[in-house]
């Protein structure tokens, strides 16, 4: 009885992560079904439509109820949008989807944000409570503490696909769903669903109408792509999270300067690791089931500028952003001075979707900032672009400098975003510039050596050459059925082995 209620039943304390074994039995039992199913489209719509809402249960619990409400209400809106008569009857229902779905998100992400701003602001006392459970609590007679809001998990992700789809429906870039279950099957498909990447509607929908296909090359770039995500998950990010990052983070005033350099460092590698490797899973996944998810990094790292940066790093979020954001706002369209201050626009209100918190818009900020200092830099016709595609030692150096450059930008930034607080983050740039304490460098890289070594090693890996990881991929993918086995079997194998006591949440649950 106690394992049938761990199967069925949403712990707070053990999550339906990528990372447990429980999520490979969930996704073995999926399969078998769909193996059935596979060749009716409406079937395995439904079945994945059903074990997403399970998986969403099982990730944050009782939340799957507004996951169906956002559902409902933006079928209903992409029906009432194609069918209105007027143009203004459509922007009407696309001001109501945005409305519904943003008031969803500000409600549960930002409610503690602004009461804190409007109370410091007018020295008010405003005290926070759930409405939403109070009202729950009184319908159903549940007990919901009313004393606090918990942010659903994914929330920011499956509110932004569901305006992708009114907003695509209203500028005629697909026609809208006709059925509600292959809708919800769009908004809750679970390997994307609480951590991204952002699908847009206009690129997934027209899957739903699409033959089960998957070819023999596909199938080993899925299991490459599942592979690798769960060694940069368990091997790299935890292991430099748990034993090192973590730590610093918490109380950099009792560390060295250059042991909270190392940490800064490490929570590069950690939150790419992280991410990536969400994505390289979900990516993976979903293609055993026959669906192509986009692309979401292309080895950021490796840019040469803070704009080439963001064409890497989470790249459905920030073509989601420039797409319904920064054009909506004007783009580039009125002018220069309009153009900078779009783009500071865009990315403070990024940072602020990351988190409602100071520190997450200075992080977007420091981005705009580094955006539109770029954007300065080409006009006056500084840059160094024109020298990348030659081979000559100088410009060999050149890019070296320009990534050097981009790579400490962005690493810098990542202090504001990781920091639990501004006095924390201050802090460990005081520590950096005030306390390194070189003399102690050699003790520290001995007491460190196995982590700094994986971080580094980290880094390399990311930075090497795409041809080198092109090679491997495709050998993996060529080889036989039976040395793909035997890979994943040992992977599996070192993974668990290494893997920390408590498993650790993908860093970008909590957005």
């Amino acid at each position: 009885m106690d394992i049938l209620k761990d199967i069925l039943l949403y712990s707070e304390a053990k999550p339906l992560l990528f990372t447990r074994f429980f999520f490979w039995g969930f996704y073995a039992f999926i399969l078998i079904f769909y193996s059935i199913l596979y060749k009716k489209n409406h079937l395995r719509h439904a079945w994945l439509f059903f074990m997403s809402l399970f998986f969403y249960y099982k990730s944050g619990g009782y939340f799957f109820t507004l996951l169906i409400f956002s559902t409902i209400a933006d079928f209903t809106l992409g029906q009432l949008i194609y069918s209105a008569k007027t143009n203004l009857k459509k922007k009407l229902f696309v001001a109501c989807s945005v409305l519904i779905n943003l008031g969803l998100l500000g409600y549960f992400k930002y409610t503690y944000f602004f009461t804190d701003i409007i109370n410091s602001t007018f020295h008010t006392n405003f005290e926070v409570i759930n409405h939403l459970a109070n009202w729950t609590n009184n319908l159903t007679g549940s007990s919901f503490d009313i004393s606090r809001i918990i942010l659903p998990v994914g929330i920011s992700f499956y509110t932004f696909q569901t305006i992708s789809y009114t907003v695509d429906v209203y500028r005629k870039k697909l026609k809208p769903v006709k059925n509600i279950i292959d809708f919800g099957f769009y908004v809750s498909f679970f390997p994307q669903l609480v951590a991204g990447p952002i699908v847009r509607a206009a690129e997934f929908i027209p899957q739903l109408y699409q033959k089960f296909k998957l070819s023999r090359q596909e199938f080993g770039h899925a299991t490459f792509l599942i592979l690798n995500g769960l060694v940069k998950k368990m091997l790299i990010s935890d292991y430099i999270s748990i034993n090192f990052v973590d730590r610093i983070f918490d109380s950099p005033g009792s560390f060295t300067g250059f042991e909270n350099l190392m940490a800064v460092y490490g929570y590069s590698i950690q939150i790419y690791c992280d991410f990536s490797g969400y994505t390289d899973i979900a990516i993976g996944v979903a293609l055993l089931l026959g669906f192509r998810l986009p692309v979401n990094f292309n080895s950021p790292y490796k840019a040469i500028n803070i704009t080439d940066f963001w064409r890497r790093w989470h790249i459905s979020l920030s073509s989601w952003l420039r797409d319904y954001l920064y054009i909506p706002l004007g783009g580039n369209k009125k002018g220069k001075s309009r153009m900078y201050v779009n783009i500071m626009i865009t990315m403070l209100l990024g940072g602020l979707w990351h988190g409602a918190n100071l520190r997450f818009i200075i992080w977007g900020g420091i981005h705009g900032l580094g955006l539109v200092i770029h954007k300065l830099w080409v006009k006056l016709n500084l840059s160094l672009s024109k020298y990348y595609t030659s081979k000559s030692s100088k410009n060999v150096f050149l890019r070296f400098i320009s990534v050097f450059t981009t790579f400490h930008l962005v690493t810098f930034a990542w202090i504001f975003f990781r920091a639990e607080s501004l006095e924390i983050a201050t802090g460990m740039i005081r520590q950096i510039f005030t306390n390194f304490q070189p003399g102690l460098v050699p003790i520290m890289i001995s007491s460190y050596y196995k982590t700094l070594l994986l971080i580094f090693v980290g880094l390399g890996i990311h930075w090497l050459p795409s041809s080198f990881k092109e090679n491997y991929r495709g050998w993996y993918i060529k080889s036989h059925i039976a040395i793909k086995v035997l890979l994943v079997v040992f992977v599996i194998f070192i993974l668990y082995q290494i893997k920390s006591s408590e498993i650790q949440p993908f860093i970008y649950f909590q957005f």
